[in-house]
């Protein structure tokens, strides 16, 4: 009889220890798939060739003479640098995970940053094969769906967060959506921390924005995408996203990393709604640039729940990361992992029209959400100034055009450049 080829996928780390690469890199394989990196009671040559994580690659980056990280397993046994810094990447047999996505996530990130070996684990990148990505549930809207929605088939779409983050009440809250509405942009969302407070229930603030964005759409012919925040526990979420679908709203939002992947993947199935992913939290996973995980790995996790959208911070903006992490976590949103698949991300942070040109430049796609508040709410012309500042900074970008040549004939880019600088 012949064997049967195992299906695997694919996880890239950036490992940091005292000890020879190959040993640590295999003491992760193990402790994430068959047991350990020494053969134990019941682990045959057959199960672990069905079952063993394999390392792959194993490519020395770097040394250093002090640990990135506090490592009490090496302090006891007195073992000291050099910690030598490498990129492995390992492979896993599908058949140990199956399409069951917090197991995954477990498989790929679970006891690895654990691991008394190790000085420094991250987690940069997934590998996995089209058809086992298939098994999950992909965005149901995505990029084309999202722009479906918003009535936006080409150029980026604009829009804001409401401010103040929290304290008005619904009634000037769907004021403040009146106001936006006019002034042009295609989508509005709540803050991250802005979801079912007593000052503000969701329930009213869903009838009253949904009043005035209605109207519009019945006056203009296209509908504002508003991202309500409908944080919560799975039944409070299943029900809030139910009330916005049944008063025309289109999107709803979750802080991803606090509602978890299993109550995402149950959102998903239950609402046709757009999904709109806020990653609130994750640089606490990310920033330390030895522990956690990165953007690219992070964001396919999140697609095979069925995230819509995604934030990724914006250039320039208020946030430590950098302009080339930025758009490198845009552009891994939009990469195909089994077709028709890419997510929308999101730009904000400080956005305005001035941040226009590098974004487009890095990009190199108008394929994205751009939230600007204080850009478009800040124009000394008004917030509908605001906005045709920054479509007339998109027109300059796409054009290869400089902001201030195309600004002659443009007075709200004018304006804005001479307000923000």
């Amino acid at each position: 009889m012949t064997d049967t080829p195992r299906r695997d996928f694919r996880a890239t780390y950036l490992i940091e220890t005292p000890l020879a690469l190959d040993q640590a890199a295999e003491v992760l394989a193990g402790e994430q798939s068959s047991g350990t990196f020494v053969r134990v009671a019941g682990e045959t040559d057959d199960l672990r060739r069905r079952a063993r994580a394999v390392v792959q690659s194993i490519r020395q980056t770097g040394v250093a003479d002090t640990p990135s990280l506090p490592n009490a397993f090496l302090e006891r046994r007195g073992i000291q640098g050099p910690y030598k810094q490498a990129l492995i990447t390992v492979s896993f047999p599908v058949d140990n995970v199956g399409p069951n996505l917090p197991t995954l996530a477990a498989t790929v990130g679970g006891n690895i940053y654990d691991l008394g070996e190790m000085t420094g684990v991250k987690l940069l990148s997934l590998d996995l094969p089209p058809e086992y990505v298939r098994l999950f549930d992909a965005p149901r809207h995505g990029v084309r769906g999202t722009r479906a929605l918003t009535g936006r088939p080409a150029g980026p779409i604009l829009g804001t967060i409401i401010k103040p983050n929290v304290g008005m009440s619904p009634e000037q809250t769907a004021q403040t959506v009146a106001g936006l509405c006019e002034a042009g942009v295609d989508f509005i969302k709540d803050d991250e921390v802005m979801a079912n407070p007593p000052h503000s229930p969701l329930a009213k603030r869903v009838e009253a924005v949904m009043r005035v964005i209605n109207n519009h759409a019945e006056r203009t012919g296209r509908k504002v995408m508003y991202a309500f925040n409908i944080s919560d526990d799975l039944d409070a979420m299943r029900a809030h996203a139910a009330r916005v679908e049944a008063a025309g709203g289109t999107c709803v939002m979750a802080s991803l990393n606090w509602c978890g992947f299993s109550a995402i993947q149950a959102l998903r199935r239950s609402t046709p709604l757009a999904l709109h992913g806020h990653r609130n939290g994750m640089a606490m996973m990310s920033r330390h640039p030895a522990l956690g995980i990165a953007f690219p790995a992070y964001q396919a996790l999140w697609r095979l729940a069925g995230v819509d959208q995604l934030h990724v911070n914006g250039l320039a903006g208020k946030f430590y990361e950098s302009d080339d992490s930025v758009i490198e976590s845009a552009r891994a949103c939009l990469a195909a992992m089994a077709g028709d698949d890419a997510v929308m991300p999101v730009f904000s942070s400080g956005q305005w029209a001035g941040t226009v040109p590098p974004t487009f430049a890095g990009l190199g796609s108008d394929d994205l959400i751009f939230l600007s508040g204080g850009g478009i709410l800040g124009h000394p012309d008004g917030a509908a100034a605001g906005v045709q500042s920054i479509r007339d900074a998109w027109d300059a970008a796409t054009a290869g055009v400089p902001l201030s040549e195309f600004a002659r004939a443009r007075p709200a880019l004018a304006q804005a450049l001479a307000f923000y600088g």
